[in-house]
């Protein structure tokens, strides 16, 4: 063990320090201190030796260059078994830091508040950064804390070993140092990029342990802030497959203006309905696929009120999320125990997608393209209706959050059959249609939505016969003129958007 004998603190933010400060003193450790740092330890009633005293300059450049001295980091990176280090230290009369406490400038908060980069490059720390390295890289004899977050850890390590640390503990602090200098580089980069250099950065400091990932045998982590998005109202912890199933049913209800409701299980909406009000919305969402709602993820875009709570409270499901609820319908939903019940807050999603792969990363673009009513290419002799428009359009939002391929069968703003993650397209046509004919929902009248171009005339023929009226897909295929033939031959509009809506 190492006793902690001299410390180096330069900090941006003070508060939490006073603890730390009474404890260094407690412990008879000599402190060294740069600028605002300083000027809070005597205020606080405690003795430090001014950096300047040490290098014998002053802070330049108004303050940019302060600890970017030989003898700031010749007493942090010195080698304590090498008496060359130690000698050079007793030469030049350095003192050998064991301690150094560093809290850098806030860029990432910069960057939340202002657009003005003269300011948020005066965010970006050079010397804090280049104190936590040094003392990091010399974890064998030095204890790094390079955050206000560590002081409580900090703390702990002084009362249990008296003063003194590990060398379990060092290296502990220098891990911890290394994950901030990456995180907050990664944060300057991000910001920095011109968007023309392709590297893959990302850091998240706020890392959730879940209670297993997928399945129970295997171990989950969420890095992400669920707080910035959710307030949660009720429930028990949030799982690894409980987040996906949400990320899917905030981009989905998101697409969505009118009063809907969407209930989803495993990251495809089961049913989905826009109504005048929120009952009838409920009503004809859970009549989609009640079935298949069993244990699902419900999600309104209008606040919950108690006559739709209290229905809605016969059934058994997993989580609700809702913008906000009525307290009556709260109480009513919190009467079992373990239902999540969210309220969503007004949140911008991040335009990025990130997916592991063959031990790499693939990146996109989010497909945040919904189509409009000026975008649709008639390629029918006869074109829709304005209310077979206004159903073809909500079909095509279901059909982008629906896993491919996918098919999306839809009567007046009502989920009522669709084909998921089929190997198929024709099988996932199948699919809707049995689930329309099993829910007894009305084919007669509908429209279908695809993700993908139809190869063949097939799909279009089997949903005219269950009684399909209008057709939406993006086309491209060689053989258009097939379904587009078959559509003219049987009066049945068909649309092209030109965009295709794979989601795999």
């Amino acid at each position: 063990m190492k006793k902690i004998k001299t410390a180096l603190l330069s900090v941006f933010h003070k508060e939490g320090l006073e603890p730390l400060l009474k404890k260094l003193r407690e412990l008879n450790v000599e402190m060294y201190s740069t600028g605002g740092t300083y000027d809070f330890i005597k205020s606080s009633g405690y003795d430090a030796t001014p950096i300047e005293k040490l290098t014998s300059y002053p802070a330049l450049l108004g303050g940019r260059v302060k600890t970017l001295h030989p003898k700031v980091f010749g007493g942090i990176l010195a080698r304590r078994e090498l008496a060359e280090d130690m000698r050079q230290l007793s030469e030049y009369e350095i003192p050998a830091f064991d301690l150094v406490v560093v809290d850098l400038y806030p860029f990432e908060e910069t960057l939340s508040t202002t657009d003005d980069s003269s300011k948020i490059v005066e965010k970006i720390d050079i010397g804090g950064i280049s104190l936590i390295r040094a003392a990091a890289k010399n974890y064998k004899d030095v204890l790094v804390v390079p955050s206000v977050d560590q002081y409580t850890e900090l703390l702990e390590v002084l009362d249990k070993n008296n003063g003194h640390t590990t060398g379990d503990e060092r290296r502990y602090f220098a891990a911890r140092a290394f994950e901030v200098s990456s995180h907050y580089d990664t944060a300057i980069f991000n910001w920095i990029n011109p968007g023309n250099i392709r590297a893959f950065k990302q850091s998240k400091s706020d890392a959730t342990v879940l209670r297993y990932g997928e399945n129970p045998h295997q171990q989950g982590v969420f890095f992400g802030n669920l707080n910035d998005i959710f307030e949660q109202l009720h429930g028990k912890a949030i799982s690894y497959n409980n987040l996906q199933d949400l990320d899917a049913a905030v981009h989905l209800i998101d697409d969505f203006d009118e009063c809907t409701f969407a209930v989803l299980k495993h990251n495809n909406a089961c049913g989905l309905a826009s109504r005048e009000n929120l009952m009838d919305a409920w009503k004809d969402a859970l009549a989609g696929d009640p079935v298949s709602a069993f244990g699902g993820v419900l999600a309104s875009n209008r606040s919950i009120t108690p006559d739709v709570a209290n229905v809605m409270n016969k059934l058994f499901f997993e989580i609700i999320i809702a913008p906000d609820y009525d307290t009556e319908a709260l109480e009513i939903l919190k009467s079992k125990k373990n239902r999540i019940i969210l309220k969503k807050k007004k949140y911008k999603f991040s335009n990025e997608q990130f997916r592991s792969a063959l031990n790499g990363v693939l990146w996109q673009e989010f497909d945040t393209v919904t189509e409009t009513a000026e975008q649709l290419e008639v390629k029918t002799k006869t074109a829709p209706s304005a209310e077979q428009v206004e159903d073809l359009l909500f079909a095509n939002k279901l059909v982008k959050h629906t896993k491919s391929n996918a098919i999306v069968l839809v009567n007046n703003k009502q989920l009522i059959g669709s084909g998921t993650g089929q190997t198929s397209r024709v099988d996932a046509l199948k699919h809707a249609i049995e689930k329309a004919r099993r829910f007894e929902l009305p084919l007669e009248g509908a429209v279908m939505a695809s993700d993908a171009f139809f190869p063949f005339a097939d799909s279009v023929e089997l949903a005219h016969k269950a009684g399909i009226k209008a057709v939406i897909q993006p086309g491209g295929s060689i053989r258009d003129k097939d379904s587009i033939d078959y559509c003219n031959e049987h009066d049945v509009p068909m649309v092209f958007t030109g965009i295709r809506h794979f989601k795999h």
